[in-house]
């Protein structure tokens, strides 16, 4: 078997994304917003709101809902599970997550994770 290497594109410093915030990056041409949660796991998705198209999710709330770290869009307040992308308020709804990994203090995102 042969291993595939990952593309992983340095975004910042992980101190650089306050904890239960997030920072918006470009990466390989993609609106990106990296978020920090409150026990310091830091995940990638998706800075694009599909309810109003705006390029805003790295400036929502972060905070949880029950067991699941969530990003609130600053548009209309929809809850999206950091984790997987799921809107937590219409089924139907899912934004795009990125393989993310912290390596050395900085934050590296990688390719879009498959949906399962």
């Amino acid at each position: 078997m042969t291993a595939v290497a990952v593309s992983l594109t340095p975004v910042c410093a992980v101190d650089a994304v306050p904890l239960e915030g997030g920072v918006a990056a470009l990466v390989d041409g993609s609106a990106v917003a990296v978020f920090r949660s409150f026990d310091g796991e830091v995940f990638a998705l998706s800075n694009v709101d599909p309810f109003s198209g705006a390029s805003v999710l790295s400036r929502g709330i972060v905070g949880s809902r029950g067991d699941a770290p969530v990003v609130s869009s600053p548009m209309y307040k929809q809850a999206f599970d950091l984790r997987t992308g799921a809107c937590l308020d219409d089924a139907t709804v899912r934004v795009t997550t990125y393989d993310v990994a912290v390596v050395d203090g900085v934050v590296h995102v990688g390719p879009t994770r498959e949906v399962a």
